[in-house]
């Protein structure tokens, strides 16, 4: 079952449980989608890879509103991303924890054969291509300036 078809099941089960912030949040999941699929060049279709990119900015854009609600002092704004960010959360894959990105970092460093900081962007590039998803890209970076440091 592709993205399009899990949100659209996914809408029906929660317009039949009148989960009204549920559908809500899956209509905007879908409109990103449907934008993405009619998009000049997109062939009318979405890679899974695009999906995933679809929505981890979407998640990203829903944490940062919350971040920014609460610092203004808007509780009741900053609930509702949050709530539609564990929405798209989980059609996200499982994120790794900080050791096992840690071991995975360590892992793509060795194979890169990096010496130092000044390979911080051969690094970059096979992280990002291989945890994509699975971790934030500032995490990701944090943590690889950190080990290349180190070497």
């Amino acid at each position: 079952m592709t993205l399009k078809e899990q949100i659209d099941q996914d809408i029906k089960d929660a317009m039949r449980q009148k989960k009204k912030e549920e559908l809500t949040a899956l209509r905007s999941i879908k409109s990103m989608i449907l934008l993405a699929e009619t998009e000049k060049g997109s062939g009318g279709t979405l890679s899974e890879d695009a999906e995933l990119k679809l929505l981890t900015k979407a998640a990203k854009q829903r944490r940062e509103s919350a971040d920014i609600y609460i610092r203004e002092n808007r509780p009741e704004l900053a609930e509702k991303e949050e709530f539609e960010f564990e929405v798209i959360s989980r059609y996200l894959p499982k994120q790794l924890s900080s050791e096992e990105l840690s071991k995975a970092l360590d892992s793509i460093i060795s194979s890169s054969g990096a010496a130092g900081p000044q390979d911080m962007g051969k690094v970059m590039g096979m992280a990002t291509k291989q945890l994509a998803g699975k971790a934030d890209g500032k995490a990701i970076a944090d943590l690889v300036k950190q080990k290349l440091t180190q070497h």
